[in-house]
């Protein structure tokens, strides 16, 4: 156990002694708190709880905090091969399976940090800047928002997994990085041409299961889609994403432990 924590602190330390990592973190914290002084700004009043606009605040940074994470785990396993490393790393005395978990596990404990970054950042101005009085309805709307940055961090949480199996299997960080962007920005429409509504095999498609906010308010008519389709539930949707997880892992772990690094 404590040589894996060695490796898994070695790992870390390559991530967070990068200067890159630091400026990405800035800038997320940055964002997350000059969007409430803009959205007050706005509206012109601080009689709104603060639960609105940190909630919304934290919608628009999930974007760029989804970018860095997926930078940092295209690059975990794919840099390895860039920099010419992996060799030296293989030969160490720990098997490949604990070298892709300790590489996997510091991916995923960036992608955790930067998202309680950007809430905790979103919440300390917004509670500064806005009205928080306790009440029923900010009970309501704090459910509401931890529920919606929940949901965020599972389709961060797949995306991450995408982004790692392509670095594992291709040994390239800009594949990895165009195509877990590409998914990102595509699933709506994707959705939209793979309609499960039309199309019964459609429900068991990724891009149909990643954003899980349809399921909080589906009569809402918000964005391109109007809620889940029939048969489909939150459950479904997890089960669903549970299966891809495994695939994805499944298929990082046996390419990366067969893949010979010799020549």
């Amino acid at each position: 156990m404590g040589s894996f924590g060695n490796l898994l602190l070695n790992e870390n330390m390559k991530v967070f002694r990068r200067v890159r990592t630091w400026v990405m973190l800035a800038i997320l914290a940055l964002i997350s708190l000059l969007m409430p002084v803009l959205m007050k700004q706005g509206m012109g009043t601080s009689d709104v709880l603060y639960w609105q606009p940190a909630a919304t605040t934290v919608q628009i940074a999930f974007f760029l905090n989804t970018i860095f994470c997926v930078v940092v785990a295209a690059e975990s396993v794919a840099g390895e091969f860039t920099w010419g490393t992996i060799k030296l790393l293989l030969i160490r005395p720990w098997s490949r399976s604990k070298i892709l978990a300790s590489k996997y596990l510091t991916v995923v404990g960036f992608s955790i940090l930067s998202t309680l970054l950007v809430i905790g950042m979103a919440m300390l101005s917004s509670y500064i800047l806005f009205s928080h009085d306790v009440s029923v309805e900010s009970g309501v709307m704090a459910g509401d928002a931890f529920t919606r940055w929940s949901y965020l961090y599972i389709d961060l949480f797949i995306t991450l997994a995408i982004a790692f199996m392509v670095s594992s299997v291709f040994r390239s960080g800009a594949l990895a990085i165009g195509l877990s962007l590409f998914i990102m920005f595509t699933q709506n429409i994707f959705s939209l041409i793979f309609n499960p509504d039309r199309y019964e095999w459609a429900k068991y498609v990724l891009f149909n299961n990643m954003d899980l906010s349809k399921y909080m308010n589906p009569s809402s008519g918000m964005g391109l889609l109007n809620g889940p389709s029939e048969g489909m539930t939150l459950g479904f949707s997890l089960a669903v994403l549970g299966v891809y997880y495994v695939i994805f892992m499944v298929i990082s772990w046996v390419v990366f432990n067969k893949r010979d690094v010799a020549g």
